[in-house]
């Protein structure tokens, strides 16, 4: 799961990212309406959340925009705005929960996994390769029933791999993907992030092997 926070205070911007990644999931941050609007143009997230008031306009009436043409991203709202007319505003713009601030991490966490469950089922499949599966809904890796204990960039980069199975991967896709918003990976970071995954798949029969293209990218081939 890839998360955006739009959030003008550096502190919590540092403080929610540590969260989200320690849950397994993947966040961009950015510090204002403008940033965030450029982010939702190049990148599918799953889940927004939001600050309303940002140095460059209201949350609200990004919110509005975002359901004007008809980008459906769930949004959680965290705002130091705690009266009720401003609870109903954001709702009502669009937003899908509301949380103030100053908020538990725990509570945070919860409300997000609730926010996505409730995607439908059909749009996060259980991916299969090899004696591999991934569970999009909880960002766990399994093989033959045994967790791997993987990091956020190593799990995505696997993710892709999995979903491309029998296919070349390009860098550059692996690039994107496993890039924070403003913070580009380099084509050495993601030679390091295959070779820790390889490292970490080999005690285990995963069925499964990946092959380096050179000058292109990465291929998963099942060698069983």
């Amino acid at each position: 799961m890839r998360l955006l926070l739009v959030e003008d205070s550096a502190r919590l911007r540092s403080l929610v990212s540590e969260l989200v990644k320690a849950a397994g999931w993947r966040i961009d941050t950015v510090g204002g309406i403008g940033s965030a609007e450029t982010a939702i143009a190049s990148i599918s997230y799953d889940l927004i959340l939001l600050d309303l008031s940002l140095p460059d306009g209201d949350g609200v009436s990004f919110i509005r925009s975002m359901r004007t043409a008809r980008n459906a991203t769930p949004i959680i709202v965290l705002s130091a705005r705690n009266a009720i007319d401003d609870r109903i505003g954001a709702l009502d713009a669009g937003a899908d929960d509301y949380l103030t601030k100053p908020f538990n991490s725990r509570e945070l966490l919860a409300r997000a996994r609730a926010m996505m469950r409730r995607a439908p089922l059909s749009a996060q499949p259980v991916i299969e390769a090899g004696a591999l599966r991934f569970d999009p809904a909880d960002a766990l890796v399994t093989c033959a029933n045994e967790r791997l204990a993987l990091t956020p960039r190593e799990r995505a980069a696997l993710e892709i791999l999995m979903r491309s199975v029998g296919h070349v991967v390009v860098t550059q896709r692996l690039e994107t993907a496993l890039s924070q918003f403003a913070e580009e990976m380099s084509r050495n970071a993601i030679e390091l992030v295959v070779s820790r995954l390889r490292r970490k798949l080999a005690p285990f029969p995963t069925g499964v092997a990946i092959e380096t293209i050179r000058s292109v990218g990465y291929l998963l081939r099942e060698t069983t």
